[in-house]
């Protein structure tokens, strides 16, 4: 059975996942309170002043973060206790950020669902074009495939449930929407969620995989035409 340890600050319960790696989940009565404090952490511990050298990864998620740490540095007591004196000091941060804005050609060919989101919604097709592209998003988790990152929230008034049966080709730049998140498909894959248009952007360096969004920025989806669509991807 796995030991849970006690919670301490922000942080709720700290569960390890194997000899190399601690979950440590946050605290928050919502979602982005949850998340507020995931990103305060991870700030604090990747700060190099902090001379915490036996981290090897952290992996930020919705209300969580996977701390991966060189076992033959460092045990788990010894992380947890590093983190019980970090928990004792300024983990506050307040961060000024640029909105980065993502172009879509709403209603691309391959990739548009606007009328069945439409018929679930009961809105236009224009103003569920309008709606999704006047919302700032902030980015809360990276995952599924190298660059996909999950945003929310979507306007209540966009929220439309999951595929019942997923498509197996999504196509590469998919803007995508489902229950209260919208994201982006980096590259062709499978996928349940519905499809409002296609994003010429590069969304992940094919070099490195390094993800052009990370966990918490804000993003906007700024609408383009068919011939700046085409134009932007053929470069």
């Amino acid at each position: 059975m796995k030991q849970v340890m006690q919670p301490f600050g922000t942080i709720q319960r700290i569960v390890p996942v194997g000899i190399d790696a601690l979950m440590i989940y946050f605290k928050g009565e919502k979602l982005d309170e949850a998340n507020a404090y995931c990103q305060q952490w991870v700030h604090a511990l990747t700060r190099e002043k902090r001379g915490f050298s036996w981290i090897v990864e952290c992996v930020p998620a919705y209300d969580s973060l996977m701390l991966v740490f060189d076992p033959f540095t460092i045990d788990s007591h010894g992380v947890y206790m590093a983190l019980s004196t970090l928990a004792t000091q300024d983990v506050s941060l307040e961060k000024q950020q640029d909105i980065k804005v993502l172009s879509v050609w709403y209603g691309a060919e391959g990739a548009n669902d606007l009328a069945r989101v439409a018929q679930t919604t009961g809105l236009t097709e224009d103003s569920i074009v309008q709606m999704h592209g006047e919302t700032i998003y902030k980015v809360y988790a990276v995952g599924f495939a190298p660059g996909f990152a999950y945003m929310a929230d979507t306007p209540p008034q966009l929220h439309c449930p999951r595929l019942s049966t997923p498509r197996k080709r999504v196509p590469k730049g998919a803007v995508a929407i489902a229950d209260n998140q919208t994201a982006v498909y980096p590259s062709e894959s499978p996928g349940g969620w519905h499809l409002l248009g296609l994003c010429p952007d590069l969304l992940v360096d094919s070099h490195n995989y390094a993800s052009f969004l990370a966990v918490g920025d804000s993003v906007k989806f700024e609408p383009i035409s068919e011939q700046e669509f085409r134009a932007r991807n053929a470069s």
